[in-house]
């Protein structure tokens, strides 16, 4: 960043760190704040008296002593925003700053700072962070089938790759695939963007440590969260309204009837964002809550165009079919056992009663299959078709 002074030297920085940390005041009440004294700085210059014009005696009170811990805070914060390894910036973006992003301070709760981690070459410029009319949410469950994981690789690859920026949440499952797509694009348009629910220098989950260096290597990662915040089940869904709160839509590729995802969705609505599903087996309990969703208006989509038409509008013009999500070239006619199992989930027995075959016969057909790429195995003894198939 071309500041000419290290960030946190700056005073007005120093007051977003502090207001931010104080206890008891909260994203409404720092609004209120910032509205009636004009910058952060003037709110910690202001007597209770003031304070207590928009606030209570007890948050003024809190107002006129820096909060515990808050020298730690400032130097961690410091190293953090200097800290950054190279060709990666670090970045605290207030609501006062430029690249805040517009889309966000039009949400019911906008968070007061994002902590950002990306290529210097997206935090120097307002784009894309300020942007969100090429921005798609995609969430869904943490426990994909196969096929669900393959759809939300597809979409984002096929977004990705025709400039869109693919906004999730680095959570397992179809999160991590939707990332995993826009990076396969490997398009230097636009980003791919995780919005974490812990502190942005924390990975969780473990596991998805290589994602997220990939991420902040070519993507963005960010968080309204302080730096060092452990995993805390109630910043989940809180994260959610940002992930929304970015993008102009959420597609939810796969959710349960109680899932996460669908407080991202109710978020999207709420905020006046389109609500995308894409449709399963009425089968599987991770389609339930995309079959849920289309009931109460979500649109169903089963390719990227469908997503295209209804924010870009039906002149959009159409991808070359390898773009597509749900394209590909002509192949040869499917195994006779591929139709006998149909798109659903189905056993052994099914299968038998359907094609008369004896088991032998037909788990060497499958193991052939699932090893050419035709099919996957899925918990309780069962088999689906993936996309290939």
């Amino acid at each position: 960043m071309a500041a000419a002074l290290p960030p946190l030297e700056h005073p007005e920085l120093e007051a977003w760190l502090r207001l931010s940390l104080t206890p008891g005041v909260g994203n409404a009440a720092a609004r209120r704040l910032l509205a009636r004294f004009g910058s952060a700085p003037a709110i910690f210059q202001a007597s209770v008296a003031e304070l207590q014009d928009c606030v209570s005696l007890a948050q003024a009170a809190q107002l006129r002593h820096a909060p515990e811990g808050f020298a730690q805070a400032l130097s961690t914060t410091g190293q953090w925003l200097q800290g950054a390894a190279e060709g990666c910036s670090h970045a605290l973006v207030t609501l006062g700053d430029v690249r805040y992003p517009d889309s966000l301070l039009h949400i019911p709760d906008p968070p007061l700072m994002l902590y950002v981690t990306g290529p210097a070459r997206w935090l120097q410029r307002p784009q894309p962070l300020t942007h969100s009319a090429r921005s798609l949410a995609m969430v869904g469950s943490r426990n994909p089938t196969p096929q669900g994981a393959d759809n939300a690789r597809q979409f984002a690859h096929s977004l990705a790759g025709m400039g869109w920026c693919i906004v999730s949440g680095m959570a397992l499952g179809i999160d991590a695939a939707a990332h995993a797509g826009a990076l396969a694009a490997d398009t230097t348009e636009v980003p791919t963007i995780a919005v974490v629910g812990t502190g942005v220098d924390r990975v969780y989950p473990r596991q998805h440590k290589q994602l997220a260096h990939q991420i902040a290597a070519h993507g963005l990662m960010l968080s309204e969260f302080p730096l060092g915040t452990p995993p805390i089940a109630s910043n989940f869904p809180k994260r959610n309204r940002i992930i929304s709160g970015l993008s102009c839509g959420t597609l939810v590729v796969e959710a349960a009837l109680a899932s996460g995802s669908l407080i991202t969705a109710r978020t999207a609505s709420e905020q006046g964002r389109e609500v995308f599903a894409i449709p399963g087996s009425i089968h599987a309990p991770q389609s339930r809550g995309c079959h849920a969703l289309i009931q109460q208006g979500a649109k169903l989509v089963t390719c990227a165009q469908d997503i295209l038409e209804e924010l870009q509008g039906p002149s959009s013009q159409r991808p070359p079919a390898a773009s597509d999500a749900t394209t590909s070239a002509p192949a040869a006619a499917e195994p006779p056992l591929l139709q006998a199992m149909g798109y659903d989930p189905i056993g052994l027995d099914a299968l038998s009663a359907r094609t008369g075959w004896g088991a032998a016969e037909l788990q060497a057909q499958l193991l052939e299959l699932e090893l050419e790429g035709w099919l996957s195995r899925l918990p309780g003894g069962l088999f689906q078709r993936t996309a290939h198939g």
